[in-house]
């Protein structure tokens, strides 16, 4: 006697999978954009990205390419909703929004959107673990999947200037990082860029958890480095805006879900 015949495979067309969206007009664009740089405020929020008034994330506007929205000065990440993000020019001028804009953390950033036009987003916080591996003037080694994703990309800016106010200053810190995702800031913290501000805020997370991992395992003992050949072939792998943006989705989701007046 014969059991049961097994169901048969769904084809591979009828399941979803998330991907980055096509807009089709540049408000459409911009609309997304400002949605998804309020959420990864609110979950740098909860992460505790947050100390003070500093840290920022910007995204670049699709229609007026040097021009950057960015969260409020002196606003809580946890309270940021899209009408309160306000739209700044190259210079740190708001164009669009009633709140003022940060002006020494402005400054790098409209630097890096300047040397870098392939970056929509850039990020930089003081988050805990990559303010203490940048007090020791480390990379990061390649010891997880994860960390091998930064693997040859990313560099040290190995310099301490104090509060950046100086546009200088800020090309140099764009100068050295070159075409990497993300930068060390020595005795100051990390900086990612990404292709969506998704992508990047995904680099910055997995960044600092990397950095945990880092400085645990070397307090814990003597990490054992990934050989650079699987090094490199996992970076390529993982190392992707693309890839960064889909593992950044089930973190939307949450807070969009959870937090949606954040989109008002």
């Amino acid at each position: 006697m014969h059991g049961p015949t097994s169901p048969l495979p769904l084809p591979t067309d009828k399941l979803r999978f998330a991907m980055p969206p096509r807009h089709e007009s540049v408000e459409d664009e911009r609309r997304h954009r400002k949605e998804r740089l309020a959420g990864a405020l609110r979950l740098f929020g909860r992460l505790g990205f947050e100390d003070g008034v500093s840290g920022h994330i910007t995204a670049r506007d699709p229609e007026f390419s040097d021009c950057f929205w960015v969260n409020p000065f002196g606003m809580s990440f946890r309270q940021v909703t899209v009408s309160d993000l306000v739209l700044a020019n190259r210079d740190g001028q708001v164009v669009e929004g009633g709140h003022h804009v940060n002006q020494a953390a402005f400054t790098v950033h409209a630097q890096v959107h300047a040397a870098r036009p392939d970056v929509v987003a850039v990020v930089h916080c003081h988050s805990v673990h990559g303010r203490a591996l940048a007090a020791l003037g480390d990379l990061l080694d390649p010891i997880t999947q994860e960390s091998c994703a930064f693997y040859e990309d990313h560099a040290l800016y190995d310099a301490y200037s104090g509060v950046t106010v100086d546009a200088e200053e800020g090309r140099r810190i764009a100068d050295v990082l070159g075409s990497h995702k993300a930068l060390v800031l020595r005795n100051h913290g990390l900086l990612t860029v990404g292709d969506s501000v998704d992508a990047a805020a995904w680099w910055f997370v997995t960044m600092e958890r990397s950095c945990q991992v880092q400085l645990t395992a070397k307090a814990a003992g003597r990490p054992v480095l990934i050989d650079h050949r699987q090094a490199v072939a996992t970076r390529e792998q993982l190392g992707g805006d693309l890839v960064a943006w889909i593992n950044y989705q089930p973190m939307w989701q949450d807070i969009s879900r959870s937090e949606p007046d954040l989109l008002t």
